[in-house]
């Protein structure tokens, strides 16, 4: 499992009629503060800690916080002499949001583009003399982590595509001198790579024409590739990680049920064993001891997440965890020697407590809360759901209600999950505590296409941008009304990236459906979109082609389900927000429908961020925009709207 694995995991749930039967009629005033206004510098500011990190020895825990200038950095203090703090490094303008120990202890590695390209380098902090390196000086190259290990201390594997800006390469980075040498080119349309506990590069993974994934190996670096494993379009396998001995792997696969479980496989024989399976989940992630490989346990995103325990030895570790959490957690961090983890509770009413366990003496002890100040509000209960789409087909998300008013024919925002392959999972999301703040209703749907629902829902969204998968979106906000939850008049759409996609196209293919839309950063036209990916996510092109459509043979499919084409359709307010160096849904995206609907005359509000891009990682950018945002959906769908101050002053970023 490669760093972007690791870094990327999510957040967001659903569960049926006997909720809404109990839930609907509630007023739900238990204190004065439930009538409170959030502050927008409290829920999208930076938080106050977070991401905690064990050293490997476990004596430290590193951290990010807020510099004097409110700029993310890391911070490290001591685990036993909690309250001596030391900032290490000194980013001074995006925030550091990815970081790791190196296993000497003596530094810290992070990760950082400009401005949003996403064009990564990773960067090297000498912890006593705060000097930082950059290891990939590299203009334009994308770097991302491939594999460590704790045998091998000084070593990285890392891949980029410095030779050729479609293939990621991987090299071997020696991290006491930063030498840096080629270690496996790419054959051609690699897109992920699996390194071996020796830290030998030994397995790759291609998309063939089809959309069929194939899986090669070899059995040492000097070995030639040869063809291990074919699985087809529809199904996957994903190569979590070798076995002690080099000789298995453990990987996630659906070939043999509808969602994915766990084997263990051997690579000679192919002879595998199932270690965990969940009926109606996909598993997640699998966890391996430190320093033996054993797999320990396995995550499974449910309507809250879960974890399948594999080792026995550490079912009691779990079960005085669940106790003491009294509710979901996960493991942010652990020591080499598996004695001290970082253990995260989690809640959908308030911020994410950090604590250390120390497994020898059962202490679990506070570290801290990620935002303490929001914990003086009352927040609103995110509730899963489940309803049946016009097809039959069951649909989950999560209903938010707000907690200081009645549940019934509430204004009602449907917020939309990027991805699309992602979803929304339960837990506490700034965006739907603020709208539930603010007075709306919170509706969020696992539309077709999303992932963990396993591959027949899945692939149900092949080939249904603009249709089924929008289809399901109206669906909910059906239900929603049914229950009487929503005011039928007043619903708006919401989304970033696939969902700012579907905001455009509630608001072009349906334009009576919404009241109004906000799009971030959403692609308006198919065709432009796949034509203008990043150039290393040409490998993935099989893929597109088969979830989207093929450019080659069905530009006209591409443009029926495109919004910019029937921009003049558009009859609701809109507002539409931008990262200028967006390297995966470009400017022209919202340029070209902004220019479309102003050619007809058509208003719509345009917020374009020059030093952002998929997203605004900048505390000052994202508070104009939700400024503006809350301001927009006061004035279209009514609501609770807190003063701009002068920091969010968005009008500065209208264009």
């Amino acid at each position: 499992m490669n760093f972007s694995q690791i870094f990327l995991i999510c957040l967001m749930l659903m569960t049926g009629l006997s909720f809404a039967m109990s839930f609907s009629e509630e007023v739900r005033v238990n204190n004065e503060s439930a009538c409170l206004v959030i502050p927008r510098t409290l829920l999208f500011g930076n938080p106050e800690k977070t991401s905690a990190q064990l050293s490997p020895d476990g004596t430290k825990i590193a951290f990010l916080a807020p510099d004097k200038n409110n700029v993310l950095n890391v911070w490290v203090r001591d685990v036993v002499n909690s309250g001596k703090e030391m900032q290490i490094t000194k980013d001074a303008r995006r925030g550091i949001r990815q970081f790791f120990w190196q296993y000497d202890q003596k530094h810290i590695l992070y990760i950082q583009d400009q401005e949003g390209d996403e064009n990564w380098h990773l960067y090297q902090t000498t912890i006593d003399t705060q000097e930082t390196k950059d290891l990939t000086p590299f203009s334009g190259i994308k770097v991302e982590l491939l594999a460590k290990d704790p045998h091998f201390p000084d070593t990285i594997l890392l891949t980029m595509n410095k030779r050729d800006p479609q293939s990621m390469d991987v090299y071997r980075l020696y991290l006491p001198t930063g030498e840096l040498q080629m270690d496996t080119q790419n054959p051609g349309g690699v897109f992920s790579w699996e390194a071996d506990h020796a830290l030998q590069v030994r397995m790759c993974k291609s998309y063939l024409p089809d959309g069929s994934t194939l899986i090669r190996i070899r059995d040492h670096k000097d070995s030639p590739w040869r063809d291990w494993l074919q699985v087809g379009p529809m199904d996957s396998v994903e190569i979590q990680n070798f076995s002690a001995d080099n000789q298995h792997v453990y990987l996630m696969s659906n070939l043999e049920s509808d969602t994915k479980a766990l084997y263990k496989m051997h690579i000679v024989s192919k002879e595998k064993v199932l270690l965990a399976k969940d009926q109606e989940y996909d598993l997640s992630t699998l966890f391996l001891n430190p320093l033996t490989y054993v797999p320990e346990m396995v995550s499974v995103e449910k309507e809250k997440p879960d974890w399948v325990v594999l080792d026995p030895q550490l079912k009691t570790d779990f079960h005085f965890l669940s106790t003491r959490c009294k509710g979901p957690f996960y493991l942010a961090s652990r020591d080499i020697e598996n004695q001290r983890w970082i253990v995260v509770s989690q809640s959908d009413q308030r911020p994410s407590h950090f604590y250390i366990y120390h497994r020898k003496t059962g202490s679990f002890d506070f570290l801290f809360s990620s935002q303490p100040e929001l914990e003086k509000y009352v927040l609103s209960p995110m509730k899963p759901i489940s309803f049946k789409a016009r097809d039959g087909m069951i649909l989950h998300g999560y209903v938010t209600l707000p907690s200081h008013k009645s549940s019934r024919n509430l204004p009602t925002v449907l917020l939309v999950h990027g991805g699309p392959w992602a979803r929304d999972f339960w837990g506490l999301s700034s965006q739907v505590q603020w709208l539930a703040n603010r007075g709306y209703a919170v509706l969020q749907i696992n539309y077709r296409g999303s992932e963990g629902y396993g591959k027949k829902f899945l692939n149900a969204g092949n080939k249904e941008w603009a249709n089924a998968m929008h289809a399901d979106l109206l669906d909910g906000k059906k239900w929603m009304i049914e229950q009487g939850y929503t005011d039928p008049e007043k619903v708006a759409i919401y989304g970033g990236s696939y969902g700012g996609y579907a905001t455009l196209v509630a608001l072009t293919f349906t334009p009576e459906e919404f009241c109004c839309g906000v799009d971030i950063v959403g692609p308006s036209n198919l065709i432009t979109l796949l034509q203008t990916l990043p150039p290393y996510w040409n490998p993935l092109k099989a893929v597109m082609d088969l979830r989207i459509g093929k450019l080659e043979s069905e530009i006209d499919f591409l443009k029926s389900r495109s919004p910019l084409f029937k921009a003049d359709q558009i009859k609701k307010p809109l507002l539409i927000a931008q990262g200028a160096n967006d390297p995966r849904v470009k400017q022209a995206e919202s340029d070209q429908i902004v220019r479309a609907m102003r050619e007809k005359s058509i208003p719509v509000n345009y917020l374009l961020f020059g030093d952002e891009g998929h997203g605004f990682a900048r505390p000052e950018n994202r508070l104009k925009f939700y400024a503006a945002t809350e301001a927009f959906l006061a004035k279209h769908l009514g609501g609770i709207q807190e003063a701009a101050s002068a920091e969010e002053n968005w009008e500065s970023v209208l264009r």
